[in-house]
């Protein structure tokens, strides 16, 4: 389950609640597509700002709506217990996998970290994803912790952050962990712009924040890296170039997706959490033209 393209969707909101009718549309849109997992309630899916019930809710139907795609639920969150009481709406929803980032508030150490993987190892059956996102954690994972973490039974891949720009770099970045890590645990990369470079670098998996909005662009640099086309994956990938530019000009991701999702209609407008406002309206058009120029509306 933890190699190819793994699609992460928004979960957008409408007058402040989770709006359940154009979740499903994007899961079944996934599913449609034929991406290889879903990870619901990662950072794209904006878990961190929702409450056990609604959490409990969007696993639901992810899993309800996804057909025979497997599933992967983030249960990540501040204080353990908290984590565990995920973990268990995850598993009485049927999600396939979990996917897991330590929250804090307080700097946590390497291990208030490795103690919060082994608990949850021990407290359920379900593979788990490492979920290694500084950008929004604040914690940075060492080498040697991915191996230590790895080690436990249960820990079924790595999601990396962002590999170097230079193709050898990277190759030697990820060469590095899959020294450090058993064999069976896959290594999936994340960073969009740099996803073509991470898999042509031997990464097995694309955690993807495009993925769960334009599904399609992102199978199609997936699928041409796995099939050993690196030069393929890269061209589809420079293809993109536009949009990647304003994940950068715009602060990150979310707000270029959840932007480009409202453009589709695929979500209501204002569809992230507050206090996340959004793009401005002119940032949008901007986000709305590069699309349509891109040929990403059909």
């Amino acid at each position: 389950m933890f190699t190819g393209l793994s699609a992460f969707p928004l979960t957008p909101f409408a007058d402040d609640e989770v709006d359940e009718y154009a979740f499903s549309r994007l899961i079944q849109r996934l599913t449609t597509a034929g991406v290889d997992s879903i990870t619901a309630l990662g950072s794209t899916g904006s878990y961190a700002y929702l409450c056990r019930s609604e959490r409990r809710r969007v696993a639901q139907l992810a899993v309800e709506h996804a057909g025979e795609t497997p599933v992967f639920i983030g249960v990540g969150a501040l204080r353990t217990s908290a984590v565990l009481k995920n973990i268990d709406d995850a598993e009485a929803a049927g999600a396939d996998a979990l996917l897991l980032a330590p929250m804090t508030y307080q700097p946590l150490t390497d291990d208030d970290v490795f103690e919060l993987f082994r608990t949850v190892t021990e407290h359920t059956r379900l593979p788990v994803i490492v979920y290694d996102n500084p950008g929004t954690t604040h914690f940075e994972f060492s080498t040697q912790l991915y191996a230590r973490i790895a080690q436990l039974d249960g820990v079924a891949s790595i999601k990396i952050p962002a590999v170097p720009a230079d193709p050898v770099a990277a190759e030697a970045h990820v060469r590095a962990i899959r020294a450090a890590v058993p064999a069976d645990v896959t290594i999936g990369v994340s960073g969009d712009p740099l996803a073509a470079t991470g898999l042509n670098a031997g990464c097995q998996a694309w955690y993807s924040v495009i993925g769960g909005t334009l599904p399609d662009p992102a199978l199609r640099i997936t699928r041409a890296a796995l099939a050993g086309q690196a030069q393929g994956a890269f061209s589809e990938s420079q293809h993109l170039d536009p949009l990647w530019d304003l994940f950068a000009e715009f602060g990150g991701s979310l707000r270029v997706v959840a932007a480009i999702a409202e453009h589709l209609q695929l979500v209501a407008p204002n569809s992230l959490p507050l206090p996340i406002q959004g793009l401005t309206p002119a940032q949008r058009e901007r986000v709305a033209v590069v699309v349509d120029e891109l040929g990403l509306s059909r």
